[in-house]
């Protein structure tokens, strides 16, 4: 069975590299908020973290588009490319790399790794003949197309025939060696009905696939045949390797050895699954490279229930949806309300409604509504109290200790929307909590040490929720703890690291006693909807 991810020192994490024939959309957009979710949720672990994404900018398909536009190939490439890294900014992404194919470093990377799986007597010359998909970059069988040739995943494209000399890598050679691998290591693919889907698929007998393409020169010329071009996903796959390469180290795969490889994490949509579970696996064995631990294929996503389509007209501009509701309101909705790892639906109306009832009135009016009380009865600061002495029939407390490792495992398994609603759980817990014991009533009655207690439990329950839930929604932990008096910035890796271990910052009962709150403002503003 695979290691544990939190067992590492370091995680190395990527996304797909993206494909720029279009614009950036919200499934890449949502893969990628993912990938930075459990990149930021590793970094308050204390792991040092490589969070490589980027682009594959190889291939007919990126030649054809950039022909029809009139532009140069890479000129065209670096436009789009322009394009993802300004929505990864919008939407709070902080990667560590950004990988492109079309680097110079990259270029070096393929020649080393095509020249060791060559010497292992992995590559060949042959015959391809059969019906490929431009838009998918790969070879279909007759039986899974549609009427008329048409590709199932692309139905207004018709595939082509293809007659052409190629040259071949040797997967079936390794159908014993990945069977072995799925069976020692089980978490190796996730969930668990895309496991089932890759069992499935390699059962039925791995055939050797295509490596190059003749009459093309949108690429890297193979090595020892520069009349052909290596295929998209032999070099795309390697991108990963050198998104872990910093600017000044030798293009090595020996250096990458040294930079955090192999990969704790591969995050894709299901429709690559295929490409990250068996061809890549196969060959890194080939060049002798260690495996990575887990390829999880998440679903695709539907818009008010329907598949989302240029076709249909019912496209989700991700640029439009950060700048309306911003990066927050983004990230939670989609990591909350879908379980990743099946199909999830967008709809405007429940997106509204969702961030509204859980981020501005149950989150920031609980905190809201408690820094007023507590500039009242407590002169503006954190209630002076023995913390260790609440006791634990206290509701808040006793939720508060359980919370964190649930937290926590739901992190590690990628169950973003079980971690959200666990956050949520003690903020509803601390409104209810607080109208129960009506603070504004004990204070009434004298009792000073009660409305202390009322107090210190909430808004240590809030400043809890705002660490657990920061990998999600940074910029509203970063407010919430500003507004408890800290100066913790949650996009900042140093300050990060400031607020000590998950262990010790994850607990119930950090919040100093005595510690100045400032003025109470709101933390996330409601999102109001024009009248018609």
């Amino acid at each position: 069975m695979s290691p544990n991810p939190i067992q590492h020192q370091t995680f190395a994490l990527t996304t797909p590299l993206y494909y720029v024939n279009a614009l950036p959309h919200i499934g890449s957009a949502y893969t990628t908020v993912a990938a930075d979710v459990v990149a930021r949720f590793q970094r308050l672990l204390g792991h040092s973290v490589s969070f490589v994404t980027g682009t594959d900018e190889h291939g007919q398909k990126i030649q054809r588009t950039a022909q029809e536009k009139e532009r140069d190939p890479q000129a065209y490439c670096d436009e789009v490319v322009a394009c993802f890294e300004d929505l990864w900014q919008k939407l709070n992404i902080q990667y560590d790399s950004f990988s492109r194919t079309t680097a110079s470093r990259h270029e070096a990377i393929v020649r080393e790794f095509f020249q060791r799986v060559w010497d292992n007597g992995d590559i060949y010359l042959g015959q391809q003949k059969g019906w490929y998909c431009v838009a998918c970059e790969e070879f279909k069988d007759e039986g899974e197309l549609l009427e008329d040739h048409y590709c199932p995943l692309h139905p207004n494209r018709q595939v082509e025939w293809r007659d052409e000399e190629n040259y071949f890598f040797r997967l079936s050679k390794y159908q014993p060696a990945l069977e072995d691998l799925y069976e020692t290591q089980p978490d190796f693919i996730q969930p668990t009905m895309r496991r089932n889907e890759v069992l499935s698929f390699v059962q039925g007998g791995l055939q050797d696939f295509s490596i190059s393409r003749v009459n093309m020169d949108w690429g890297f010329p193979v090595p020892e045949n520069p009349d052909h071009t290596l295929y998209v996903w032999f070099d795309a796959l390697l991108g990963y390797i050198t998104g872990l390469l910093q600017p000044e180290d030798e293009p090595t795969l020996e250096r990458v050895l040294e930079r955090g490889y192999p990969f704790q994490l591969h995050l894709i949509g299901k429709d690559i699954l295929r490409f990250h579970a068996v061809y890549w696996p196969a060959m890194l064995l080939s060049a002798g490279m260690p495996l990575p631990e887990r390829v999880f294929g998440h679903g695709f996503l539907t818009k008010d229930g329907h598949k989302i389509s240029k076709t249909l007209g019912n496209t989700v501009d991700p640029v439009d949806l950060v700048e309306r509701f911003g990066s927050d309101a983004f990230r939670y909705y989609f990591m909350k309300e879908i379980e990743f790892g099946r199909d999830g639906d967008y709809n405007e109306t429940r997106f509204i409604n969702t961030v509204n009832a859980d981020l501005a009135n149950d989150l920031g009016n609980l905190l809201n509504r408690t820094l007023g009380m507590a500039r009242k009865y407590c002169s503006g600061t954190v209630p002076d109290l023995d913390v260790a002495g609440i006791s634990q029939e206290n509701p808040l407390k006793a939720l508060g200790d359980s919370l964190t490792p649930r937290v926590r495992s739901a992190y590690e398994s990628l169950a973003f929307h079980r971690a959200c609603e666990a956050s949520l759980s003690l903020v509803r817990a601390g409104n209810k909590y607080i109208d129960d014991r009506a603070p504004w009533s004990l204070y009434k009655q004298g009792e000073q040490a009660a409305v202390e207690e009322v107090l210190y439990s909430v808004l240590e329950s809030v400043r809890l929720v705002a660490y657990l839930l920061s990998p999600v929604v940074p910029h509203l932990s970063t407010a919430i703890y500003g507004q408890l008096g800290y100066s913790t910035d949650f996009d900042r890796l140093e300050s990060v690291r400031e607020t000590a271990t998950f262990e010790a910052h994850g607990a119930w009962g950090v919040l100093p006693p005595g510690q100045s709150l400032n003025k109470p403002e709101p933390v996330f503003r409601r999102i109001e909807v024009p009248s018609a």
